[in-house]
């Protein structure tokens, strides 16, 4: 049978679903009733899911939970977290506790400034570029006056437009730099509609737009937050050895790339986790991150660590252009919520939160690599999704949980004696 089909965005939600069916599933009902048990009761609550994307067949759920006990700044908080890894919620937690009776988390935004960029090829003389570049860059400017009328009356707006020469890179390869401050809207909109203008109003002969689009790698938009304390006030039965081998773990990942990767996804854990749950674009805040952490030409950790003069500290530098006011963070109903949890913070306020998260995250995970080790925490949250897939009753549940209180858990050790039960 041919998978191809024309018209499919035209179908209604039941028709595209009764093809899906017929085309993947063998006409096997329950793949249609699986798509279905996902849409929401509330015809007007669906119809606004169905509206963000293209060719909606159903809604895809995360877990959404709160992380309480957070101190940031003197402030506390509870933190929202969609995510679906068993242990992010729980381990947040837990350092969140253990850090709010040491002073808590300390956080400060660094930079606000995002980068768009009109790309374009001119292979002409390049004083006769400059020279039209600084004749035109007024008309350049006021070519989105309309545009940045609204930002500007909040303080935001373009702040700086240059003439970036790329040659060495690219043949014929130049660029209209442009930086913005957006102010609480994370801007992808608002700043690739102004490079756009810019772009149509740039035009002498020679000149070959290629794109105009902002930058997810926005290094001058930089938030820092950090923990310290006294070694002794670790709270290890040897905590002059915890605080060196937890300085040792970082020291690793500042100088060994694949150590480095894992431990920058345990942050982005976190992050993301935080940045789903408000309605920003996870997808652009790692990629950002990511490049942040190769900026010296070698990927390396987004956390850093200092053990000096009997104290400890740790913290992050990373980038995070987030947004509390415009796109999803309007629509969704939970953005919202989860906003409102927050205490309706402004963009720079969610910078500190969320780099919190992400250094809580890594926090823990060190904790647990330097002394008990990763798997035994991680495997224990794992146990009750184990238990959940074997279609255990609520009798072998208790069970399975009770025998795995002081033992090692693995898949393979639970499927074993839930295959031996005999209650």
């Amino acid at each position: 049978m041919s998978k191809t089909i024309s018209g499919f965005s035209k179908f209604s939600k039941t028709e595209k679903i009764d093809w899906l069916v017929k085309t993947f599933f063998a006409n096997d009902i329950t793949a249609a009733n699986t798509l279905k048990q996902y849409w929401s009761s509330d015809e007007e609550l669906q119809e606004l899911h169905d509206e963000f994307i293209e060719n909606t067949v159903s809604n895809y759920y995360l877990p959404y939970g709160v992380a309480p006990n957070f101190v940031i700044n003197e402030e506390q908080y509870v933190i929202p977290m969609a995510v679906e890894e068993s242990s992010v919620v729980a381990a947040a937690s837990l350092v969140a506790k253990f850090w709010s009776t040491r002073g808590g988390f300390q956080a400060e935004v660094i930079s606000t400034k995002k980068i768009g960029q009109v790309h374009f090829i001119y292979e002409g003389d390049v004083d006769e570029l400059r020279n039209y570049f600084n004749n035109t860059k007024e008309d350049l400017l006021e070519a989105t006056e309309s545009i940045t009328k609204n930002m500007r009356k909040r303080g935001g707006g373009i702040l700086e437009l240059e003439l970036r020469d790329k040659t060495e890179d690219l043949d014929n390869y130049y660029q209209l730099h442009v930086t913005f401050d957006t102010k609480d809207s994370m801007g992808a909109n608002f700043i690739n509609s102004c490079l756009e203008a810019i772009a149509a109003t740039f035009k002498k002969e020679g000149i070959q737009i290629v794109m105009s689009i902002l930058s997810n790698y926005v290094p001058e938009c930089l938030v820092r937050a950090e923990v310290s304390c006294k070694i002794e006030d670790l709270g290890d039965a040897n905590p002059e050895l915890f605080a060196k081998k937890f300085k040792q773990a970082v020291d690793i990942a500042n100088v060994e790339p694949h150590r480095a990767v894992t431990h920058n996804k345990g942050i982005m854990n976190g992050i993301d986790a935080v940045v789903i749950a408000t309605g920003n674009d996870f997808r652009a805040v790692e990629a950002g991150a990511h490049a942040y952490a190769s900026r010296s030409g070698k990927y390396k950790s987004l956390t850093n660590c200092e053990v000096k003069d009997g104290m400890f500290k740790f913290w992050i530098e990373i980038p995070l252009a987030l947004g509390t006011v415009g796109g999803l963070t309007a629509l969704h109903p939970l953005s919202k919520l989860s906003l409102q949890m927050l205490q309706n913070p402004s963009a720079e306020e969610l910078m500190k939160i969320v780099a919190v998260a992400g250094l809580a995250q890594n926090f823990a995970a060190l904790r647990a690599l330097t002394t008990t080790g990763i798997q035994q925490g991680h495997m224990k949250m794992h146990l009750s999704n184990i238990i959940k897939q074997l279609g255990a009753t609520e009798k072998e549940r208790d069970y399975l949980l009770e025998y795995f209180v002081d033992k090692q858990v693995s898949h393979s050790a639970v499927v074993d004696v839930y295959n031996n039960l005999n209650l």
